[in-house]
C-alpha cells in the first residue's frame, strides 16, 4: 500500500467523512463523494480500489504509523 500515490483531494474527503461518522453525522452526500472519488481515482491509476481505500483511511485515521 505505500506504494499508492494519494492525491490531497482524497485525503481532504475522507478527513470530512471521519469527522462526520466521529460526530455521529456522516451524510450519504458525503460517503457517496468519497466512494466516487475513490472509484474514479483508482480507475485511472489502475489501481485496486480497496487497496487505495485502505490506504487513504490508514493516513487520515493514523498518521503516525
Amino acid at each position: 500500500m505505500a506504494d499508492i500515490d494519494i492525491p490531497p483531494h482524497l485525503i481532504e474527503l475522507e478527513r470530512a467523512a471521519w469527522a462526520e461518522q466521529q460526530a455521529g453525522a456522516l451524510t450519504l452526500a458525503t460517503a457517496s463523494a468519497v466512494q466516487a472519488a475513490y472509484r474514479g481515482h483508482a480507475a485511472s491509476a489502475r489501481v485496486s480500489r480497496l487497496g487505495l481505500e485502505m490506504a487513504v483511511k490508514k493516513a487520515v485515521r493514523h498518521p503516525e504509523v
